[in-house]
């Protein structure tokens, strides 16, 4: 059996040396299903299931959402991945986090099974099994690499399926290495007779969508029936009954402010009042998602006029939101630039052609595919722009860090953005 590890252990390393849990991802519902039938099937306790799938943005929408929601004094549970700093930010029970000592059951009740599994099922399995003790009004469930076959796709029934921005992601996990075979993984499996709402998508992945759902049975609302406005860098929700001022001062990002209109028009149709959500905006805030550090152990480390900024982004999307966001800061900025092996760093980093002074490239502490940054300042050449491959992340911080005016920009990876939080 699992023995319980310090707060300070990351318990997902003691998971990986387990034999019977395989880090690798394997895609079949069946192994995850056996062992939910071995549980006595606690997926069928949880109420309100909404699943969030997509590429870019699942995070954003379910966070929102689970602000909205509470704000309406009804409760939630939420399965989230990856987790930045800390393993229990997977496993959401309202307000609170799962503890050590309930992850720690639960993993030793699915080790008793004796069933092959997969980290990420296991990791679902221990979401499923605390939320089933919960009579939660709403359980929001975001989906992993896909949804084919992806073991948070266990409801036949369930409330809604909001599918978010689709792009060139997971393409490793596919025989077809298209976007339209990712766009089919993701939406050829959603469910009939549930409502399912379809994010903004550039017009041919739309169209993509629109075919492969044309048979489905479920209600389909599309992004057509609502709207971003943006007016003098404020943004305003509209659909056909509502006006709503999306104020808040922590979000940054037109992307992130796409993703927060997605989840209030899932909100106002859920019978969320718009005051309800109008008083929750202020509030929200996304780790690792455009996120300035203002206080603890690296700003001691910096001069009063530096900034430390940090971005997960890891996608042409995703990198876009963050380049789009920077054009429009005038303070010089410094870039700190990681990546994982199965993304696409050419298309990535050239959307950042003129951006920063500077770009240092980095490897992700403790991650094995984490792409070396001699190949990353490779690739950036090809795509002319000049980046500097340096040891470790304090090096560089030593290196860029003067009385300048500054933004300082950590981005490429969710990972890396989990490293500095833990730093700090």
């Amino acid at each position: 059996m699992l023995q319980m590890p310090s707060q300070s252990t990351n318990l997902y390393n003691l998971l990986a040396k387990k034999k019977q849990f395989k880090k690798t991802v394997n895609f079949d519902l069946r192994r995850i299903k056996d062992a939910l039938n071995k549980l006595g099937n606690p997926e069928r306790k949880l109420k309100n299931v909404i699943n969030i799938i997509g590429s870019d943005g699942k995070y954003s929408v379910l966070n929102s959402l689970k602000y909205f929601i509470e704000e309406n004094k009804q409760t939630t549970s939420a399965y989230i991945s990856p987790s930045l700093r800390d393993i229990r930010e997977r496993f959401w029970m309202g307000s609170y986090f799962l503890s050590y000592n309930e992850i720690k059951k639960s993993i030793n009740k699915i080790e008793s099974l004796k069933i092959q599994l997969t980290i990420f099922e296991v990791l679902t399995l221990v979401y499923i099994i605390n939320a089933s003790k919960h009579d939660n009004d709403y359980n929001l469930v975001e989906a992993g690499a896909l949804f084919a076959k992806d073991s948070t796709n266990l409801w036949d029934f369930p409330l809604i399926q909001a599918v978010v921005n689709i792009n060139k992601q997971h393409l490793n996990f596919v025989k077809k290495k298209t976007i339209n075979e990712i766009i089919f993984q993701k939406v050829g499996f959603l469910s009939d007779f549930t409502n399912i709402y379809i994010g903004k998508q550039n017009s041919t992945n739309l169209k993509r969508i629109k075919s492969i759902l044309k048979k489905n049975l479920s209600n389909k609302i599309y992004s057509d029936k609502w709207k971003l406005i943006e007016k003098k860098k404020n943004f305003f929700f509209k659909d056909k009954n509502n006006f709503i001022h999306l104020k808040t001062k922590n979000i940054n990002s037109k992307g992130l402010f796409n993703n927060i209109a997605m989840a209030v028009k899932i909100a106002l149709d859920l019978g969320i009042n718009k005051r309800t959500i109008t008083k929750s905006l202020p509030k929200l805030k996304f780790q690792g998602r455009i996120q300035y550090i203002f206080t603890g152990k690296l700003m001691n480390k910096l001069y009063p006029k530096e900034r430390l900024l940090i971005d997960g982004c890891h996608s042409t999307v995703s990198g876009k939101n963050l380049s789009d966001y920077l054009r429009t800061v005038q303070s010089p900025k410094y870039g700190i630039w990681s990546m994982m092996k199965n993304k696409d760093p050419s298309s990535f980093i050239r959307q950042f052609r003129g951006i920063f002074k500077k770009i240092y490239a980095i490897s992700i502490s403790g991650e094995k595919n984490s792409m070396p940054p001699k190949l990353l300042a490779k690739i950036a050449k090809q795509n002319k722009i000049e980046v500097i491959s340096a040891n470790n992340f304090e090096t560089v911080l030593k290196n860029i860090s003067s009385k300048e005016k500054k933004i300082i920009c950590v981005f490429g990876s969710l990972y890396q953005c989990g490293n500095i939080l833990n730093k700090n």
